[in-house]
């Protein structure tokens, strides 16, 4: 994912729908680049990464669809399968093996659907699923993580808020991806020699150049949205929180002064989430925050199996994914929800590929699903008059919109 060609088109608010187009540019954006994406092609190298759970289920849904569309509209995608999480370890004892790197940094793009699991709870943490998307995120430098929380009208009702508190809500997180206490040294669990007691620690760190980067993505993104950005620390008693706080006035001031920059400890801005989400525009935080804050976000939207997101670097491929977990619990039950991983996959093809009128196929195709009260069984509600369909079948449903949709003139063949 080429960061900055991206951006200027990425999620403007005033979209309807899942249709992510441009809002007309009108405050000031210094960030320029010579990057480009990959130029429009006829083929194209995706590496798939199903990882565990429900991973599998969601990606062979989502392939058919892909598939239909590819037929559709006259161009390939050559998917390769690659290991990643669970399924690595369990394979090569390596939760990111070189080759999956390799191989991801060789493609166009990557698809990723979900890792992780109680089978590995209980492994030394090298052996976890998690330490091999940290392994990825750092390699393929995926500094910037770009997770929207829309609220869906077809589906406001699913939210556990009322109606009147999530309705018109529009919400970008900016997060960043490959500092802080998650990579942060020292780290480990060390044994008093003394007393005998154990001891846990890690480094929550970040260098001044981390802060400025992720401040330039999420001011850009700030820009073409409703101009406003919410900086997220806990500078009353951090330190590095102070540093963020900083040096994120520093690029605002200095870069971007049309954008409104206000600033709120992470402990209240989880709580005003809640209270009021329609205050916010677009959020950054640094990588523990936005993990957390990224998530109670996404859950005014009624369900986490509605959410892609993106993960970006200054160059290389992106990373596109559902923000959902692989859900070990249902796997292999064919009631896994895989409309976040379409519209990851719809993500990818704009963002990656160059291909927005076959992007907007697929987000077209999605909200016709939903609008044909057409439900899996984490959207269902009880007397809605919607029809329940399994993984396979929610899948199958999105393909056939996509054998009919009207094709943009643009690709028209």
């Amino acid at each position: 994912m080429k960061l900055f060609q991206a951006l200027p088109l990425f999620l403007a608010s005033s979209c309807s729908g899942f249709t992510f187009l441009p809002q007309q540019q009108t405050r000031s954006s210094p960030i320029r680049t010579a990057l480009n994406a990959v130029p429009k092609a006829d083929s194209y190298k995706v590496t798939l990464l199903p990882g565990d759970g429900i991973g599998p289920e969601i990606t062979d849904a989502t392939k058919a669809v892909l598939k239909t569309l590819c037929d559709r509209c006259g161009f390939q995608l050559n998917f390769e399968e690659a290991l990643i999480g669970g399924a690595a370890i369990d394979a090569v004892n390596d939760p990111f093996p070189q080759e999956s790197l390799d191989q991801c940094l060789a493609s166009d793009s990557v698809l990723l659907a979900c890792i992780g699991g109680y089978k590995w709870d209980n492994n030394p943490r090298e052996l976890r699923p998690e330490s091999g998307l940290l392994k990825m995120r750092k390699e393929m430098g995926l500094f910037a993580n770009l997770r929207p929380a829309k609220v869906i009208p077809q589906l406001i009702d699913a939210s556990t808020l009322k109606r009147e508190v999530i309705e018109g809500v529009d919400i970008m997180v900016v997060r960043e991806l490959t500092g802080d206490v998650y990579f942060g040294e020292p780290k480990g669990i060390d044994t008093n020699a003394e007393t005998g007691e154990r001891v846990g620690y890690n480094n929550m760190i970040y260098y001044e150049n981390e802060i400025k980067r992720i401040a330039r993505v999420a001011a850009d993104v700030a820009t073409k949205r409703q101009g406003k950005l919410m900086s997220i620390d806990k500078a009353n008693v951090l330190d590095v929180s102070q540093l963020w706080k900083e040096v994120v006035i520093q690029i605002c001031t200095e870069e971007f002064p049309d954008v409104e920059l206000k600033h709120m400890y992470v402990d209240n801005c989880a709580m005003q989430l809640i209270r009021n989400p329609k205050q916010f525009d677009t959020i950054v935080c640094g990588n523990i925050f936005g993990d957390i804050l990224s998530d109670e976000a996404s859950m005014l939207v009624g369900s986490l199996g509605m959410l892609p997101s993106a993960s970006i670097g200054e160059s290389g491929p992106g990373v596109f994914e559902p923000i959902h977990g692989s859900a070990p619990d249902i796997a292999g039950q064919d009631i896994a929800n895989p409309l976040a991983m379409i519209l990851s996959a719809a993500m990818m093809l704009r963002y990656d590929l160059e291909r927005p009128e076959e992007a907007l196929m697929l987000e077209n195709a999605v909200e016709q699903v939903l609008d044909d009260k057409l439900r899996t069984s984490d959207l269902k509600q009880e007397g809605d008059g919607c029809k329940l369909l399994g993984c396979k079948e929610m899948g199958q449903a999105v393909a056939d919109i996509v054998s009919k949709i009207e094709i943009p003139v643009a690709i028209a063949v």
